[in-house]
């Protein structure tokens, strides 16, 4: 039976999602001081419930609160937060969707903001403006525990309620990490062949499926490559991909990009690994379809695609075809939160994309300018004009699609530093 937006989805585990639409993940940023989940996280997951994808995949909730994302994430070592993430569960699977948290390690990819001290697979450092510290090579305890922190953070996701967990393996962050030979120059058991770099991913899904069992989701979010040259390729990712269906996951979401590399934003320069990837990906709406052609090919676990995805048409024509079962939507739900309840019905036939709202820079001052600093400001305005109704929704507020790039930007990284500080202060408090 040919699949559609409004069919259910079983997964390997026997779960089922109840439509083929799913919230991707997007930071939030709106734990609080003590990094504990907040009444703003049940606003905006319970108008996302309401909004009608059958599931949602938080932001990065963090398994070691010394090594951040960013300023206000949430972290979950412990149950003492065990009331607070409760209600956001309860909140974010109110109209019987799924909620799955995203469970992360930011490796290097740690702001200095949060910690001056990062660490990662090996001491390569991100170069970004300044804005993160040289990371340290993790040592085999520190692996280890990082492994359990995975599990940990799983377990205590199941036990607030929550219906499934994505282990983040993309985006340039600790997995990721180890899977890229950029940042991964080891020469021990967790370096050097592609076997041993994929190492630290496997062995924490197999303690994550230890800790929650046989029955509860677990996803995972992969790179179909880090558009760098010399990084981890779209080869490796088919590779890893079929290691991961071997190992018993329930949904493989495919992704792209680091922070060097933005294709996770739609953006990014041309680099050796896009030579291999037709045009077409380039000039249509889902930029990461193609690449999950051939990760397909070496997996049977059901996949997700999130990246541009905009048209009613390209969605329905990708799950009649089994290119995929699942359709990750990301920025649209942050100015229309009831969008996908309107594409399942077919109410309407395109996802917003906000360019008009957006008033993006153009010339020097457009994402492709060739100064550093500008560029930055576009891509990270871009970023923060979507955080900021995000925050709309989560006070239970309409979006406020007049806002441009710069304020947006300065509003962006005003509030990131304001809770970056209060925490500092109340670490040392503490």
């Amino acid at each position: 039976m040919t699949a559609s937006l409004h069919s259910e989805l079983v997964l390997p585990c026997g779960a089922i999602l109840p439509n083929r639409i799913a919230k991707a993940a997007m930071t939030e940023g709106m734990a609080d001081v003590k990094d504990n989940p907040t009444q703003a996280l049940a606003n905006l997951y319970h108008t996302w419930s309401e909004g009608g994808a059958g599931l949602l995949i938080t932001g990065n909730v963090m398994i070691d609160r010394r090594y951040l994302e960013r300023p206000g994430n949430v972290v979950l070592e412990d149950d003492q937060a065990m009331p607070a993430l409760r209600r956001w569960a309860a909140a974010g699977t109110a109209a019987g969707n799924h909620l799955w948290m995203q469970i992360s390690h930011p490796g290097r990819q740690c702001a200095r903001i949060v910690s001056s001290q990062p660490v990662s697979p090996s001491d390569v450092q991100l170069k970004m403006l300044g804005n993160f510290a040289q990371p340290r090579a993790m040592t085999q305890a520190e692996i280890e525990a990082a492994i359990a922190g995975y599990a940990r953070t799983a377990t205590l996701a199941k036990e607030g309620g929550f219906t499934g967990v994505q282990i983040h393996a993309a985006h340039g962050y600790l997995i990721s990490q180890f899977l890229s030979p950029t940042t991964n120059r080891r020469s021990d058991d967790w370096g050097g062949s592609l076997e041993h770099r994929a190492r630290f991913l496997l062995r924490v899904v197999a303690a994550v499926r230890e800790a929650v069992g046989s029955e509860f989701p677990i996803g995972v979010k992969l790179n179909s490559a880090d558009f760098q040259r010399g990084g981890f390729s779209l080869e490796d990712s088919a590779q890893v991909a079929s290691w991961l269906s071997e190992a018993g996951i329930d949904l493989l979401e495919i992704s792209g990009g680091t922070y060097e590399q933005l294709r996770l934003l739609g953006h990014g320069d041309d680099d050796s690994q896009d030579r291999d990837v037709r045009q077409s990906t380039r000039q249509r709406e889902a930029y990461f379809l193609d690449y999950a052609q051939r990760i397909r090919q070496s997996c049977s676990v059901p996949l997700m695609v999130t990246g541009g995805f905009r048209s009613r048409l390209t969605m329905t024509e990708a799950l009649a075809n089994e290119e995929l079962e699942v359709i990750g939507l990301a920025r649209p739900l942050c100015g229309d939160p009831v969008i996908a309840r309107y594409l399942i019905g077919g109410q309407v036939d395109y996802a917003p994309a906000y360019e008009q709202d957006l008033k993006l820079g153009t010339g020097l001052l457009g994402p492709a300018s060739p100064i550093p600093l500008f560029k930055v400001i576009n891509v990270q305005g871009e970023v923060a004009w979507f955080y900021h109704q995000m925050l709309q929704l989560a006070q239970l507020k309409s979006p406020e699609r007049g806002l441009t790039v710069l304020p947006a930007f300065l509003k962006h990284m005003a509030r990131e530093y304001f809770i970056g500080f209060r925490r500092r202060w109340h670490l040392r408090g503490s």
